[in-house]
């Protein structure tokens, strides 16, 4: 096999196994999320390329977010502490692109769509609409932060390891910093 053909099953091996993790994880995961999923591989006489894409928040999804501050997680909340201690994104930095209106609003979709109510301690509903519900949540998240999925990130690191050792010896391969160098140009959009 050629490098490119090589390069070209490692991406697709990424792809469909993050694509496949993905819904895993999350049954009903984001269509758009999902379909964004991208990868190309180009090698070129003394180099290659390699090349990934996703919607901005899949790679918050997969690597988790620090929170803001975990002790303000409320009292009544059944996932506590920070969820992502050592994730390179952290909620309040204001280092990557949304806002809490967004946030907001698409978490307000969320529990719509998932018909989540508000009840009170014996289980009975309670009145509150889902914008209502959407600031609790939102609330905690921003706190505590999220658990990181690795849905992208293990197929990664699986076929990176099954790339042929002379590929990655030539190149001077190294997982993490070509891990990095994918974030950094997708975060740049």
């Amino acid at each position: 096999m050629d490098r490119q053909e090589v390069l070209n099953k490692f991406v697709r091996h990424v792809v469909s196994q993050a694509k496949k993790n993905l819904t895993q994880k999350n049954k009903k995961a984001s269509s758009k999320l999902y379909n964004s999923i991208k990868g190309e591989a180009k090698a070129f006489p003394n180099s290659i390329g390699i090349y990934f894409e996703m919607e901005e928040y899949g790679f918050y999804q997969d690597q988790g977010v620090r929170g803001a501050n975990p002790s303000n997680v409320s009292k009544n909340a059944k996932i506590r502490g920070q969820q992502a201690p050592n994730s390179r994104f952290k909620f309040g930095s204001g280092s990557h692109s949304g806002t809490w209106n967004t946030f907001m609003g698409n978490l307000e979709k969320w529990a719509k769509r998932k018909n989540i109510r508000l009840r009170d301690e014996n289980g009975k509903f309670k009145k509150g609409n889902y914008k209502t519900i959407a600031q609790v949540i939102g609330r905690n998240i921003y706190a505590r932060g999220l658990k990181p999925t690795l849905f992208f990130t293990k197929p990664f690191e699986s076929a990176f390891k099954n790339l042929p050792e002379d590929l990655v010896e030539v190149f001077g391969l190294e997982a993490v910093e070509m891990f990095d160098d994918i974030l950094k140009q997708n975060l740049k959009r």
